[in-house]
């Protein structure tokens, strides 16, 4: 039997129109894949911090430089699964309140420990800027005397953390134990990382309480990290709280992340002030691998598709998959500036492995390096721009807010 042209056609339009609408997912199913990759993400983050945690304790029982360049190692594997979560944490408030204790920066590390006589030796916003838990067992906050013969997890954070209310004193989280395997950086914008020597750990003064504090920081870093794995798994408090805040919090944390925190508070504002102590990390010089993994965690939860640690990939119905049910060409070109912006800071970790790390790329006279880091956060404000444009197509405009940041919106007042 020959069939029309004409009904032919009309048969394909009437599938593909029954393949759209099909192709179109619930949101219940879109937040059931961003909660389980979630799941994941943290579930990596933790397994990545036991293993670190079992780096430091060897360094710890027997200091070398063998025991401190592995602790070190773990400490650089285990940041970007962590880093990959981030998008998580704005339009979360179970995750954005629990953030700063496993990765506030940039930090005093003069609470901490010893540091250079060019740190200063006191701060008008900071009473406890040059502290010094590691050498004394008494210490003063807000007037009050404070035993700290024993440095304990509990200790570090109920007493240390933040104490005085300054957000400057961070005791806690992936920046302190990066602190202690590295120590300062006292390169500036030359080449070089902290060069904190194994016997630190070992034959210096005040070895066995450094020991201790390391100790209870990554300790602290696990238990930290597998509260935030029950939150997301089933029943727990950040997976139950999607019901009441839908699709909007998906694009506020995407959104968030790309434009005010990771463009603008953490590239942008070293870039204008080429301020290497404005570099997230700050002492390893690791920068540009957790930028290049938090731009990789945003397009993450667009696709709905996360790859584990071990390779195993979580995946399933995605916004990206609801937007272009909707409208394919806002779709497409999403996801053309989500995979642009990680080719441009593909690009930045390429320079950092082979030719410079980040603090020497924001560095003032550095043309070349300053133009690595520009692209990147142009890439980074060009896909906010893409999701500002779902935001609208999805009609969310009343319930999606985008952290800002003076450095890209105000410039003049980062110098005020």
């Amino acid at each position: 039997m020959k069939i029309s042209t004409l009904a032919l056609s009309i048969g394909m339009a009437a599938m593909g129109a029954g393949l759209a609408n099909a192709a179109e997912p619930t949101a219940d199913a879109i937040l059931k894949t961003y909660a389980d990759i979630g799941l994941a993400g943290y579930e990596d983050a933790l397994s990545t911090a036991k293993a670190l945690d079992a780096a430091t304790d060897a360094l710890i029982a027997n200091p070398s430089e063998e025991t401190l360049a592995a602790a070190r190692e773990a400490w650089k594997a285990s940041r970007p699964s962590y880093q990959q979560t981030e998008a998580f944490r704005f339009g979360n408030p179970v995750v954005d309140e629990w953030e700063g204790k496993v990765n506030a920066w940039p930090l005093d590390e003069g609470l901490i420990d010893y540091v250079d006589a060019s740190y200063g030796t006191e701060s008008d916003e900071n009473g406890l800027y040059t502290a010094n838990i590691i050498a004394n067992s008494k210490i003063t906050i807000d007037g009050t005397e404070v035993d700290a013969a024993e440095i304990t997890p509990a200790f570090l954070q109920d007493t240390l953390q933040e104490a005085g209310g300054i957000e400057a004193n961070v005791a806690t989280g992936y920046h302190a134990i990066e602190f202690l395997l590295w120590g300062q950086d006292l390169h500036g914008t030359e080449a070089g990382a902290g060069e904190r020597p194994f016997t630190d750990y070992s034959t210096e003064a005040n070895a066995k309480r450094r020991g201790q504090y390391l100790d209870a920081a990554t300790d602290l870093l696990v238990t930290d990290l597998e509260e935030m794995v029950a939150n997301w798994q089933d029943g727990g408090a950040a997976r139950a709280a999607l019901s009441g805040q839908g699709l909007a919090t998906i694009l506020t944390g995407m959104g968030s992340l790309s434009f005010g925190e990771l463009a603008g508070e953490r590239m942008k504002l070293g870039l204008l002030l080429h301020d290497p102590e404005e570099e997230h990390d700050c002492f390893s010089d690791n920068t540009y691998i957790s930028h290049l993994n938090d731009a990789i965690g945003i397009q993450n939860v667009y696709l709905g598709k996360y790859t584990r640690v071990d390779g195993s990939v979580v995946e399933g119905p995605s916004i990206s998959e609801l937007i272009a049910s909707k409208d394919a060409a806002v779709d497409t070109e999403l996801k053309a500036l989500l995979a642009d912006t990680v080719a441009k800071m593909e690009l930045m970790k390429t320079r950092g492995d082979t030719v410079e790390k980040y603090d020497q790329m924001i560095a003032e006279g550095n043309t070349e390096g300053n133009a690595v880091v520009q692209a990147a956060i142009d890439g980074l404000i060009a896909q906010t721009r893409g999701i500002e444009r779902a935001v609208a197509l999805l009609e969310l405009g009343d319930t999606v807010t985008i952290e800002q940041s003076d450095s890209l919106t105000n410039p003049d007042a980062v110098f005020q």
